[in-house]
């Protein structure tokens, strides 16, 4: 008895060679459309230095979740922010900034800040992120 087998289809008569084809078009065509972005530099410290960073020389901003920019409890604007971060450059040399982002706060006044930060070359740049328990602790 003879078994009949099917008959095999070669590569160009299926139809999953030209899906294929048309998704690596399209994969290359967005690919090329990218923009890289380098981001925001930060040199950071050696593994083995101990910088040491008096009280009087970290200046705090917080963001609100309602995208307010607080210091000291009083909320200023962006300019006001450059301004006074000028102003305590040249009273502070070694002036470290820091950041208390709220996770609702508008990223567009993160990216400011850390902006102006690149601009006047600050050299100790920090940023933490409340989290909800210190949220619910604060209401």
């Amino acid at each position: 008895m003879k078994i009949k087998r099917r008959r095999k289809r070669s590569f160009p008569e299926s139809s999953a060679t030209s899906d294929i084809a048309f998704l690596l078009i399209i994969y290359f065509i967005v690919i090329a459309g990218f923009n890289v972005n380098k981001g925001f530099l930060i040199n950071l410290p050696a593994k083995d230095s101990t910088r040491m960073v008096k009280k009087d020389d970290v200046l705090r901003y917080q963001l609100d979740a309602a995208g307010n920019i607080l210091f000291n409890d009083t909320q200023v604007s962006i300019h006001e922010v450059e301004t006074g971060l000028r102003n305590a450059l040249a009273e502070h040399p070694n002036l470290a900034l820091m950041l208390i982002i709220s996770p609702q706060a508008l990223w567009q006044n993160v990216v400011s800040i850390v902006e102006i930060a690149e601009k006047l070359r600050v050299d100790s740049f920090s940023f933490r992120i409340e989290t909800v328990d210190a949220l619910e602790a604060a209401q």
